[in-house]
């Protein structure tokens, strides 16, 4: 399928996936798991399928779709491997999206076409050693000199920090504290001054590349800026917005992989002569991630939705991603038990459902910060 096929429905582009999925990724996620193998040639795949910029417009060369088509397309991929589905969304929503959103012609010209046909990884390095919620208190430095500028700093947890060619570097270029002080870049990752740093050994998502970056000296040139000077905490607090999005829609497809393989395994699995389906016990815990489930996705589609029509959508959200990571989590705990003693095993997959959902709860901020950001905007409104 050629990236100029993708102008589909959101129905058809999820059978798309679910068929590459299974096809193309499902046999060998046991191994990447076990070696943390960041599989390129899939990210080419992908890419050609025009999934690296699925709403990057066409003009850019993206397929144009809408959020609505990438919570479908990263909820596929998750209900199969969550990792791949988390660099996919983050490769979307965060480096791409941010140079989508508040890029010169310029930057996007030159970016997007490379960004969306997945020529180009893209990394978004905002979390610092000592800021990770608070990440107005970065300390990466931006010193203006003749002709742009000079980065210098350390930046942790970064997505893709050890496969992308390009990373938006949140950096503070004005000697003041909190956020007026920070200005966001697009820092080429072969420049000089760039070092790729130690890649995380991960409890969970495994197959999406996570390391840290390190900038000594590293110059940019004045073209490098996105946007004005300053403006670099509020774009990234924006692009965190519509990266949650994809969190959530991470979050039910893990939901969903774990739903599905409890329901396969109960009908099977016999008890005192009887299949696991045939106690109340085990019935009720399926019929509670099966409710759960669509509770997250329906707060997810809310939220994709109001990003479609460009409205304000901060507390969906918040609260999609809240709802959907918990969930994650606790549908593949209650596929574990569903399981029993296998399903503390890697025999089964379970058990990597419930390690690669903890990162959703963590990732694009934690769910106590979407707490504060839900009960900010209900006190500021006055109510529900």
């Amino acid at each position: 399928m050629s990236q100029g096929e993708l102008s589909v429905s959101v129905e058809e582009l999820r059978e798309l996936v679910r068929d590459f999925a299974r096809r193309e990724i499902a046999p060998h996620v046991r191994k990447w798991d076990e070696t943390s193998f960041f599989p390129q040639e899939v990210f080419a795949k992908l890419g050609e399928m025009g999934l690296l910029g699925i709403m990057v417009p066409e003009k850019y060369g993206g397929a144009g779709l809408t959020y609505r088509h990438a919570i479908a397309a990263i909820e596929e991929l998750a209900a199969v491997e969550p990792g791949i589905a988390l660099s996919v969304a983050a490769h979307n929503s965060l480096c791409t999206g941010h140079i989508l959103a508040y890029g010169s012609e310029a930057q996007k010209e030159k970016w997007l076409p490379r960004l969306a046909t997945g020529k180009t990884m893209g990394a978004w390095a905002l979390t610092e050693p000592e800021s990770g919620s608070d990440a107005a208190s970065l300390r990466t430095r931006a010193r203006k000199v003749e002709g742009g500028w000079l980065l210098s700093g350390s930046k942790a947890f970064t997505t893709h920090a050890s496969v992308a060619e390009v990373a938006v570097v949140m950096a503070r270029s004005k000697d003041v504290p909190g956020p007026a002080g920070v200005s966001a870049f697009i820092v080429p990752l072969g420049s000089p001054g760039v070092v790729r740093g130690k890649k995380e050994d991960k409890l969970g998502m495994r197959t999406s590349d996570t390391a840290s970056l390190i900038l000594e000296d590293c110059f940019v040139g004045e073209e490098a800026l996105i946007g004005a000077e300053g403006e670099g905490y509020s774009q990234a607090m924006a692009v965190l917005e519509g990266g949650r999005v994809g969190i959530a829609a991470l979050g039910v497809g893990i939901a969903r992989g774990a739903l599905e393989a409890a329901v396969a395994y109960a009908k099977t699995r016999k008890q005192f002569n009887l299949p696991l389906t045939a106690f109340e016990a085990i019935r009720f815990k399926l019929a509670d991630m099966a409710t759960q489930l669509d509770a997250a996705r329906l707060l997810t589609q809310k939220a994709a939705e109001l990003k479609d029509q460009g409205l304000p959508c901060g507390r969906w959200a918040s609260e999609a991603k809240l709802f959907a990571s918990e969930v994650a989590v606790k549908a593949a705990e209650e596929a574990i038990q569903i399981h029993g003693g296998y399903g503390y095993t890697r025999d089964y997959p379970v058990e990597k459902l419930w390690r690669d959902a903890k990162l959703c709860t963590i990732g694009e901020g934690t769910s106590e910060i979407q707490r504060l950001i839900i009960s900010k905007e209900l006190i500021a409104g006055g109510g529900a």
